[in-house]
Order: structure tokens, then C-alpha cells, then sequence
């Protein structure tokens, strides 16, 4: 079964479809690529996705060892290479919660979900990926 459609409506911004849901996202070329950079752009789904895997995985994580991540975020950054146009870098901050307290097991647990995430292991291992923990 498809996972999404995607339509290209133009002036480089393109609708993709969730199947099962329904749900949208709009996506728009980014201004150093030609585009309006009004919408997140393909790579940025790529990096934001990264982060979003990571959280997803700790959340699995942490409802299976009893302890709570809710709050906590990440600020992604994704660094374009040159030739060819690609993806260089994706730096993920993760900052949890300053009102919960965490262990050395539990930092543990939490660093090891994070970088077993789908995403983490899909991506080609010549990506720079620098990911770092603020903890409260």
C-alpha cells in the first residue's frame, strides 16, 4: 500500500498527501534554490524528520521504562553542501524538560533511542549528523 501522493502544483511548490490520514504538507523550493522559501522545502523535511524520529523513539523509549519526556525539543539546523547539492549537515538540539530530573540509565536509554532512530540509520553515512542533549 502507498504511503503518500505527492502533486506538484507549481511555481516549485509541491502538496503531498498522507494516504491513511489524510494530513498535508505544502513544500516550496528554498530562495537559494530558486524558490519562494514560504513553505518548509524538501531537505528540510529530510532534517526536520531526523529530529522528529528521534523524539518518536525516545517517547517509545521512555512510555516502556516509565519515565516522561514531554516538552522536550529540538532545534534542527540543516547545512547545505555544493556538488552535488545536497545535504552536508544536520545538527538536532535536544533540550529536555528543566522540570524533570534525569539519571545516568535514563540519559542512557535516551541517547541510545536517539540514535537508533529509523531515520538515523537511513540516512547515508557520509551525512554529518551532530546531535546534542541539554539537560535540565
Amino acid at each position: 500500500m502507498a504511503t503518500s501522493k505527492v502533486t506538484y502544483i507549481s511555481d516549485l511548490r509541491t502538496t503531498a498527501t498522507h494516504l491513511q490520514s489524510a494530513s498535508t504538507i505544502e513544500t516550496d523550493a528554498p530562495t537559494d534554490n530558486n524558490g519562494n522559501g514560504e513553505r518548509f522545502s524538501p531537505t528540510d523535511l529530510v532534517a526536520t524528520a531526523l529530529a522528529s524520529c528521534m523524539l518518536t523513539i525516545i517517547g517509545i523509549a521512555a512510555n516502556a521504562h516509565g519515565f516522561n519526556i514531554d516538552g522536550t525539543e529540538c532545534t534542527v539546523t540543516k547545512i547545505m553542501a555544493s556538488e552535488p547539492r545536497r545535504i552536508g549537515e544536520i545538527v538536532v538540539v535536544m533540550t529536555l524538560p528543566k522540570n524533570a530530573a534525569y539519571d545516568y540509565k535514563t540519559k542512557a536509554i535516551i541517547e541510545r533511542a536517539a540514535y537508533t532512530c529509523p531515520v538515523f540509520e537511513s540516512l547515508h553515512p557520509e551525512l554529518k549528523k551532530t546531535i546534542s542533549f541539554l539537560w535540565p
